[in-house]
């Protein structure tokens, strides 16, 4: 079966056959027979090309992609410097292992993440291909460090889906049920979701309800490391309270604890800064990085303060494919990328729009509990009118409602009320605009 499309392609929305058509119908057949049940998909439409801010199927459907391949597109599908630089790469080589010789690439990349992350200390990185072997490469860090072993998380935290990433994560079904035992010593503290929190509660409020929480439940001369996502991701786009952040970051500071910032969704951009932390001029002692750092090829890193990553032993980091040199070569275009056209402050321009409308459709719906994120990462919360009680399924009939009509939009949650938007940072603003028209009318339908 051919999985090719029209070659003269709609640059709009535009809908040949419902959803999903025949022959993403007939994948879905084959689908089944071939790959494992624990694998989904929120839409079961099958991809055939793409371009900024547009999924085309391979029925000839467009649909305006406003989740970026989960936040990893952010420069946009098949972005021509990261296809050039990807094809200029792969007819060189493709792997070599950098444990077993090294390239150029794997320290471009690094050296830009020296330069791009928080702070003007000596920095150093490891590369790595996924954002949860990340996220444990973070820990082994901090272990190795501090010499100690408590590891200290987050309510509605997500940090992946390895056991030791998924002993961090907050949510238990899908991601944790069934998966058990998981690694020891993770310890999980409130985190500050201010529309859910007492009213009037700032962040150093929230600070300190999860510092006495830390100090009672773990002792912080027990703690190697407190892991936060600045903007929380799968569990709801939440934005901490000002001084919530940097309350942390002084109590690590204070107590030998390393501060690392998990900026696996927010960063490169997305937020309207280079990284999220930034907003409130939070350093952290190691950043982490992936999904949008390489334009769609797998790789992760770890970015820290020099003494820090220094202290993992000779050989203790390591992956086949970590800083693969094809993926290298995309981030260092993704990153060009990002910098020659300032996709920060076109994610800002982004954010302001979404929320403009998001908010006048708040003002209509009660069900609209609350519009919140940062630049080009926003959460629609929705709720049971008359009170917070979280309303999953009229987020979930929301979502499929405008998937029908060509806008893919998803959610997340710990309670999956949560409308999720994460477009790709170079979406033109017709589409957006369009995407918002779709929203409004389905809110107008299904709320009444």
């Amino acid at each position: 079966m051919t999985t090719s499309i029209p070659s003269v392609r709609p640059a709009r929305r535009h809908l040949a056959t419902e959803l999903p058509g025949p022959r993403s119908t007939a994948f879905e057949e084959r689908r089944r027979a071939a790959v494992a049940r624990g694998v989904g998909s929120a839409l079961p439409v099958y991809a055939a090309a793409a371009e900024p801010g547009l999924l085309h199927d391979v029925d000839g459907n467009a649909l305006i992609d406003l989740a970026s391949g989960l936040g990893v597109t952010a420069v946009g599908n098949a972005a021509p410097r990261v296809v050039d630089a990807v094809r200029e790469q792969a007819g060189l080589f493709t792997h070599t292992c950098f444990l077993t010789s090294p390239y150029a690439g794997y320290v471009e990349v690094c050296e830009e993440l020296s330069s791009l992350t928080p702070g003007t200390h000596a920095k150093r990185s490891v590369l790595l291909s996924t954002g949860a072997e990340a996220v444990e490469n973070a820990v082994k860090v901090a272990r190795a460090a501090t010499g100690r072993s408590a590891v200290v998380v987050l309510d509605h935290a997500y940090h992946g889906r390895t056991n030791l990433a998924l002993g961090m994560t907050a949510k238990n079904a899908p991601f944790k049920q069934g998966f058990g035992p998981f690694a020891p010593d993770i310890h999980r503290i409130p985190t500050s979701y201010p529309y859910r929190d007492p009213d009037g509660m700032t962040g150093e409020q929230a600070a300190e309800r999860a510092l006495e929480a830390l100090e009672r439940q773990v002792g912080g001369e027990n703690v190697a490391a407190v892991v936060v996502e600045p903007v929380q991701g799968e569990g709801g786009f939440i934005v901490p309270a000002p001084g919530f952040l940097p309350a942390l970051a002084r109590w690590c500071r204070e107590h030998g604890a390393l501060f690392v910032a998990d900026e696996i969704q927010s960063g490169f951009c997305r937020t309207g800064a280079w990284f999220a932390c930034e907003h409130e001029d939070v350093v952290p002692d190691l950043v982490i990085t992936a999904k949008a750092l390489a334009g769609g090829l797998p790789l992760s890193a770890v970015t820290g303060r020099a003494e820090v990553m220094d202290a993992v032993q000779l050989g203790g980091f390591g992956g086949t494919y970590g800083g693969n040199p094809v993926a290298c070569a995309a981030a260092l275009a993704a990153i060009d990328v990002m910098r020659t056209h300032q996709l920060a402050d076109r994610a800002r321009a982004i954010g302001d729009a979404l929320t403009a409308r998001l908010n006048t459709l708040a003002e209509r719906h009660p069900a609209v509990g609350e519009v919140r994120g940062r630049g080009a990462m926003v959460g629609v919360e929705i709720v049971e009118p008359g009170g917070k009680r979280p309303d999953p399924g009229l987020a979930q009939r929301l979502a499929k409602a405008c998937q029908a009509r060509g806008v893919l939009l998803l959610t997340a949650g710990t309670h999956g009320n949560v409308l999720r938007f994460l477009p790709p940072l170079v979406i033109p603003a017709p589409l957006l605009t369009d995407a918002v028209d779709v929203i409004e009318e389905c809110c107008a339908e299904l709320m009444g």
